[in-house]
């Protein structure tokens, strides 16, 4: 649980957060409200009748004045109809509106922030802030808003009805609100712990079935099969335990308020009866508060759970606007956004062309989330159009360097220029939509392969994209399914294999006509007959681009311009092919050992 959510001592202290994302409904919640009231009336009115009627046609023995009676009780049922359906139309529109905006928020927002968000945070912690509990405050400012403006309207016309009719059988009644009051107050703090718990829970259930789905063929092939099961079946026990505890405070208190309102509706029954014999009172005066007692009931327990219900969801509120509030660690500045606009409306016409250069100057850098330097003082200038090789054994830090030029980070100290420039003073946008990345573990999109391949140019032709798929030997994908381009990927590419993914991925980065292109081990997934061909296709494409290839196949990485060598989060040294290996330092200690290796297998 975070220590925020640990620290939050008032009963509403997170409602007052929501208000900025609830303002634009406030014209609606207006309307809700007075249907509320208006509904709440309606249904206070119904006793009034049958006062009338015990009154004046039973006790006088007449019918004058029925047929106006009758119209006026089909009115009085008529207009409840309306208002109920209006007033149910209202809250669950309401309702899908606030879920429907709070999500598009939220989600946005979540394309906005860095990697190191994502590698702080769970994919079930943040799931469970977009979908539950963004439908969660959704009930609440519609349906919950609506019970407690019907509840409280009833409660309270009913006791002005009730003191204007009879003061001393009021009396009686009003004698329940404090104690309600009361105990509101003492359970309210038991429920609200118990629901922090079951919240922190579900986000634990739902990252680890999000686990038990994304690694299921990892599950598969180490046989941890019984270790899942175990692990989310002790996950859910403490889900049912802790519910089952906010469930016993619940019922106890549902079933106290219960038991105080039947001992006041005695009451009510005995004094009136008393009143009611001795000829102080008339049958449908007594009438009027059974029926008022009796039907209180309900309302008075629902704005006892309600107020509890918007208590236990401050910690949804909290998380959401936590979200809403989380600055990215790469921001563009408000100059800059002012000039090129931001990723979801770019002002591209004041685009400058990218072509290349880039520049590392005197860099220092560390990870958000870490205490020691991966980079001091380095430097480096990469002219347009040079191949850049960045090698080192796995976990040594080789991403480092490519995501400081993507601008996934930034520099600690010092500064990363494109063009001579500083890529703070530019977009983000407009360095990554000159960027062409494949990454080791290719990721598709649900869809078919066309709409995956255009996500690198939306306005590409099949030809064009038919061309970029040829040019990395990928049309053998297309050959093994049945509508060529229109052919499902599956969830994640689930209906391709990661070879083939990794073609797909490749095609899609080569399609944007990037400037500058990163390839981030881009040839480990694939066997080595299409490595060759890829490694064809590269040095093609490369030309005039400036690339930064991450390598595993030192053979790969023998013509590139620059080599740099990294250890330990740090480069160690840097040089062409046949300088390092003259060195015969690290490098030469790596290149010998995977020819030894390739030689080897062969054998």
């Amino acid at each position: 649980m975070k220590e925020e959510e640990k620290n939050i001592k008032l009963p509403f202290y997170g409602i007052p957060r929501l208000f900025p994302y609830i303002k634009p409904y406030r014209g609606r919640m207006v309307v809700m409200v007075l249907l509320g009231a208006a509904t709440s009336a309606i249904d206070a009115a119904y006793p009034l009748f049958n006062r009338y009627a015990l009154d004046h046609f039973i006790g006088e023995q007449t019918l004058n004045g029925i047929v106006i009676f009758i119209m006026a009780y089909i009115a009085l049922l008529i207009g409840q109809a309306v208002m109920n359906y209006v007033s149910a139309f209202a809250c669950g529109k309401l309702e899908m509106t606030v879920n429907k905006d709070l999500r598009n928020a939220a989600f946005n927002h979540l394309q906005t922030l860095s990697f190191s968000y994502y590698n702080q945070n769970s994919v079930g912690y943040i799931h469970a802030r977009v979908m539950s509990d963004t439908g969660l405050i959704g009930e609440s400012v519609s349906w919950r808003l609506m019970n407690i403006v019907w509840s409280g309207s009833y409660v309270l016309g009913v006791l002005i009805v009730m003191l204007f009719i009879d003061i001393r059988l009021a009396a009686c009644i009003l004698v329940l609100v404090p104690e309600a009051v009361l105990l509101m107050m003492y359970f309210q703090k038991k429920i609200l712990k118990y629901n922090r718990l079951i919240r922190e829970i579900n986000s634990k259930i739902t990252g680890s079935y999000n686990e038990g789905i994304t690694g299921a063929k990892s599950i598969k092939v180490l046989g941890i099969e019984e270790k899942m099961k175990t692990d989310f079946k002790a996950e859910t026990r403490e889900m049912k335990k802790t519910s089952v505890r906010e469930a016993h405070v619940s019922a106890l208190f549902i079933s106290t308020v219960t038991m105080l309102s039947s001992v006041t509706l005695a009451i009510v029954l005995w004094q009136g009866g008393q009143l009611t014999l001795a000829n102080a009172m008339r049958i449908g005066t007594l009438s009027v508060f059974m029926s008022y007692a009796l039907e209180m009931l309900d309302p008075i327990q629902g704005i006892i759970e309600t107020l509890a219900g918007l208590a236990a969801i401050q910690v949804n509120i909290e998380r959401l606007t936590r979200l809403l509030a989380e600055k990215s660690d790469v921001a563009d500045s408000e100059e800059v956004i002012a000039k090129y606009g931001d990723m979801f409306e770019p002002k591209k016409e004041n685009w400058e062309e990218l072509y290349g250069d880039v520049e590392f100057r005197d860099v220092s850098f560390r990870y958000p989330d870490g205490d020691e330097y991966v980079l001091e003082h380095f430097n480096l200038k990469v002219p347009r159009g040079t191949n850049i090789a960045i090698v080192g054994e796995t976990g040594a830090g080789k991403s480092t360097l490519v995501n400081l030029v993507c601008r996934f980070f930034e520099p600690t100290k010092g500064q990363v220029l494109i063009d001579g420039r500083d890529v703070r003073e530019r977009s983000q946008l407009w360095l990554h939509s000159n960027i062409g990345y494949v990454l080791q573990s290719p990721h598709l999109f649900s869809g078919t392969i066309r709409e995956n391949l255009r996500y690198g140019r939306p306005d590409a032709t099949d030809e064009e994209i038919m061309e970029a798929l040829r040019l990395v030997s990928a049309e053998q994908v297309l050959e093994k399914m049945d509508k060529g381009l229109d052919s499902e990927v599956g969830e994640g590419g689930s209906q391709l294999s990661t070879g083939e993914k990794q073609l797909i991925s490749f095609a899609r980065a080569i399609l944007a006509d990037p400037r500058i292109l990163v390839l981030d081990e881009a040839t480990s997934s694939i066997d080595t007959v299409t490595e060759k061909a890829i490694q064809n296709a590269i040095d093609t494409v490369i030309r005039g681009r400036t690339s930064f290839v991450i390598a595993h196949r030192l053979s790969t990485i023998v013509d590139a311009d620059v080599i740099l060598v990294v250890k330990d989060g740090r480069i160690i040294s840097r040089g062409t092919h046949a300088e390092l290996m003259k060195e015969k330092g690290y490098y030469y200690e790596l290149y010998t050992r995977q020819y030894e290796e390739l030689l080897w297998g062969e054998g």
